[in-house]
C-alpha cells in the first residue's frame, strides 16, 4: 500500500500536481489512446515520430499521384488546382490547410503545434516526393506506386497520430463540425471527402481506381498499425 502511494505521488511530481489534464486510466479497452498530450512531454521520444509520420504521408501522397491511377479525395482537389494555378501541389496542400485552419475560428477549434506540423511538412515533403519519382513509368510501376502509396499512407497515419500532437488542419474541422452540429463523425467526415472529391473532379483532378482503393485500404491498415506506435503518456493514460 505505502509503495502505492509513494508511486502514485511521483506520477503526480512528474505530470504536475493539481494539472487537470491528468485523469486515471479509464477501463482497458486494449485500444490505444489518442488524445491529444502536450508539446512538453517526453518531447525527445514524441517529436522525431511526428516528423517521420508527416513526411511519410507527404511522400505517400507523391507516390500516389505518379501512379496516375487515382488518388486519394483532398490530393484530387491538390492536383485540380494544381494544374489551374503556377502553385506546386505541396503548396496547394499548404494554402488550402490555412484555408482550412481559419475554419476552425467560428468552431472554437485551437490548432496546436501538430496541427501547424502537418501543414508545413507535408507540404514540403510531397513537393520532394514528386521531384524524386519520375512520371510516365510503365502500368506494373505506377501499380505498385499506388498500392506502395495506399499501404505507406496507412502506416504514416498511424505514426504521426500515434505521437499524439493534436489534429491536422482537416480533421480538426471534422470534429469540430461534429460537435457543432450534433452528427455523427463518420457522416461529417463522408460529406466532407465526396464535397472535396467533387470540387476536385471538376477542376481536372485524377480520380480512378486509386481513389477507391484509397477509400477501402487507408482505414485498415492505420488501424493495424496504430497500437504498435500509439504514444501512452504517463500523465494522461495513467501509465507508470
Amino acid at each position: 500500500m505505502r509503495q502505492d502511494i509513494t508511486d502514485r505521488s511521483e506520477r503526480e511530481l512528474r505530470c504536475g500536481r493539481g494539472d487537470r489534464t491528468a485523469r486515471p486510466p479509464g477501463p482497458r479497452t486494449g485500444r490505444p489512446p489518442l488524445t491529444y498530450v502536450a508539446l512538453g512531454e517526453r518531447p525527445l521520444r514524441r517529436l522525431p515520430q511526428l516528423f517521420i509520420g508527416l513526411a511519410l504521408y507527404g511522400f505517400s501522397l507523391s507516390l500516389m499521384v505518379r501512379s496516375s491511377l487515382g488518388v486519394n479525395p483532398w490530393s484530387v482537389l491538390y492536383e485540380g488546382l494544381a494544374g489551374r494555378t503556377t502553385l506546386s501541389f505541396g503548396t496547394i496542400s499548404a494554402v488550402l490547410g490555412v484555408l482550412v485552419l481559419l475554419l476552425w475560428i467560428p468552431l472554437e477549434q485551437r490548432p496546436t503545434f501538430g496541427t501547424v506540423a502537418n501543414i508545413v511538412v507535408l507540404a514540403c515533403s510531397s513537393d520532394v516526393g514528386l521531384l524524386l519519382v519520375p512520371a510516365h513509368l510503365g502500368l506494373p510501376a505506377r501499380i505498385a506506386l499506388l498500392v506502395g502509396g495506399v499501404l505507406l499512407n496507412g502506416l504514416s497515419v498511424a505514426v504521426y497520430v500515434g505521437a499524439r500532437f493534436g489534429p491536422g488542419p482537416r480533421d480538426g474541422l471534422m470534429t469540430g463540425v461534429s460537435a457543432a452540429t450534433g452528427r455523427s463523425l463518420r457522416l461529417v467526415r463522408t460529406l466532407m471527402e465526396i464535397a472535396v472529391l467533387a470540387v476536385g473532379w471538376l477542376l481536372g483532378g485524377s480520380v480512378g481506381a486509386g481513389t477507391a482503393l484509397y477509400a477501402f485500404a487507408v482505414g485498415p491498415t492505420a488501424q493495424f498499425f496504430m497500437p504498435r506506435f500509439a504514444y501512452r503518456s504517463r500523465c494522461r493514460d495513467g501509465s507508470a
